[in-house]
């Protein structure tokens, strides 16, 4: 087991590892590897010696947080804790959304089923926070029959247990909506993607500089959904060309430069928190924003609509968490480099018909690292919101 040192009593856990296995018919691969029809997610059950009948389940669209602070924090105190890989594990370039959450409702069935937890509670930290929405969503209200692209993939009758509340945990609103909002203004021909527009290039040593008013601000709003939109055109138009040439199960693979570009990273008063200026979660905007771990950098036809398109992606956060009902916790850090304040606050918004708790953490950063006090933080008030509910 990684150890943490704080000053909180520590309780022992186990830490397993184990596999959840279901059958799924598909016309195409999109997951490099394993048996065709056959789909396997890995799981780290975070399980303490004392017993309960309530579980914390994490998950990703694209995983690998089973090592994060507040995770192990989580089962130090006693919390029953799961964290789900989904089936695209470190890998969002063929990723839909409809197939990731399948995957986190085959571990919540299987926690509820195998394991035997009367309780669940989704634990939707960062980009799990809108996959938590939309799980919750489809288990609540289920309505989807296919994917944006239109290839059939049947949500409704997956038979969603409803989790017993949602924790939106440094939350971000979702990749749609998350990508539109860091995308680059100044990119105005995808064709051309380093020919960039100066008036709006806040990197350029010539371009726009901080503090940007507040048209400014919402004029690069508009150019960013602008692109998105245009990105998506474009998708659609090459699908139809595939289906028409009667390739329905073809896909095509492109690049996505300039996915850094928001304004909060160069002008700490756009959304202003406690972080740092001229640094994202990621480092250097400037940087990130053409370098390979960027947002959408590597993607297919097939995943923009289903995770980046900021009309046509249905796991949006917004959209979803206005379609649940029940107790949410929301838990904001006060230095976070990647979801600013107002995430957390127009997710709380959405959520009208949630009964809502709401925590600030100070000076937390993303990922509280280096911070294990303030992960300590976060976890307490995981766990006492969770024993108020049982």
């Amino acid at each position: 087991m990684t150890q943490i040192t704080t000053d909180r009593p520590s309780t022992a856990y186990d830490r397993i590892p184990y596999l959840i296995a279901f059958d799924e018919v598909s016309a195409f691969k999109d997951t490099y590897g394993g048996a065709i029809g056959k789909v396997v997610v890995e799981a780290h059950h975070l399980k303490p010696h004392t017993p309960s009948d309530s579980v914390v389940i994490f998950s990703h669209p694209i995983g690998g947080g089973a090592y994060l602070p507040l995770v192990g924090m989580l089962a130090r105190m006693g919390v029953h804790t799961i964290y789900c890989n989904t089936r695209y594990r470190g890998n969002d370039t063929a990723l839909i959304m409809e197939r990731a959450v399948m995957d986190f409702g085959a571990c919540i069935r299987d926690a509820k089923e195998r394991l035997g937890y009367k309780k669940v509670y989704l634990g939707g930290w960062s980009g799990g926070g809108a996959q938590s929405l939309f799980y919750q969503a489809e288990a609540q209200d289920p309505r989807i029959t296919h994917t944006p692209a239109g290839d059939p993939y049947d949500l409704t009758a997956a038979g969603f247990i409803p989790a017993d509340g949602v924790l939106l945990l440094a939350a971000h609103l979702s990749r749609n909506l998350t990508l539109t909002e860091w995308l680059d203004a100044s990119i105005e021909d995808e064709s051309r993607p380093f020919d960039r527009n100066p008036a709006w290039n806040i990197f350029a040593a010539d371009g726009p500089k901080p503090p940007f008013s507040a048209d400014f601000i919402a004029e690069y709003r508009a150019r960013q959904i602008a692109r998105n939109r245009r990105i998506t055109a474009w998708v659609k138009e090459q699908l139809a060309h595939l289906k028409a040439k009667g390739l329905e199960h073809h896909e095509r693979c492109f690049t996505v430069q300039g996915t850094m570009g928001d304004p909060r990273w160069v002008d700490p008063l756009v959304d202003p928190n406690e972080r740092e200026p001229g640094h994202c979660m990621l480092g250097d905007p400037f940087v990130v924003n053409d370098g390979p771990v960027g947002l959408a950098r590597f993607t297919t036809l097939r995943s923009w609509l289903s995770q980046w398109s900021y009309d046509d992606s249905q796991a949006d956060g917004l959209k979803c968490a206005a379609r649940i009902a029940c107790p949410m916790l929301v838990i904001e850090n006060g230095a976070d480099d990647a979801c600013t304040p107002s995430h957390a606050a127009r997710l709380m918004a959405a959520a009208n018909r949630c009964e809502i708790d709401h925590d600030v953490i100070k000076g937390a950063n993303h990922y509280y690292f280096g911070q294990p006090a303030l992960a300590g933080q976060a976890a307490e008030l995981v766990r006492d919101w969770i024993a108020a509910r049982d």
